[in-house]
């Protein structure tokens, strides 16, 4: 399992809950350490922070993929609206936990992918998405 958060204490936290369930979590704080250890680990699940894309997720997620194509990739994120979950997932991520909702979230969402399921953060799923006129 590699984790990839460049907030230490949040970084600390996450890896607390992810000892449950595996037994070696890798920690890397930058996406030239996530890269390299998504291709020399190839872990079976990967857990990074939306944070570390630094504006080009897709193309993070790409390069996280093209390094280990088994791996499973769940992100973390701040955003709770829907049209950032649902551009994760579209660019390979099969997971997007919500960071408020680490300690409720993450542990089910690791069950799903392990499974074959994707899965997403209650509050994103129950938000409602703004309608066009709403935009504008």
């Amino acid at each position: 399992m590699l984790l990839a958060d460049r907030h230490d204490g949040l970084r600390d936290g996450v890896r607390g809950l992810l000892d449950e369930v595996f037994e070696s979590v890798f920690m890397v704080a930058n996406e030239a350490s996530l890269l390299e250890g998504a291709g020399r680990l190839k872990p079976g699940v990967v857990v990074l922070d939306l944070s570390l894309a630094k504006g080009d997720m897709p193309g993070l997620l790409r390069r996280v993929a093209e390094r280990s194509p088994a791996s499973k990739i769940l992100v973390l994120s701040v955003h709770d609206e829907p049209t950032v979950t649902e551009s994760a997932l579209a660019s390979g991520a099969e997971a997007v936990v919500l960071k408020s909702m680490l300690a409720s979230d993450l542990l089910p969402a690791i069950d799903a992918l392990r499974a074959g399921r994707r899965y997403v953060s209650w509050a994103v799923e129950r938000r409602p998405k703004a309608h066009k006129e709403d935009a504008e």
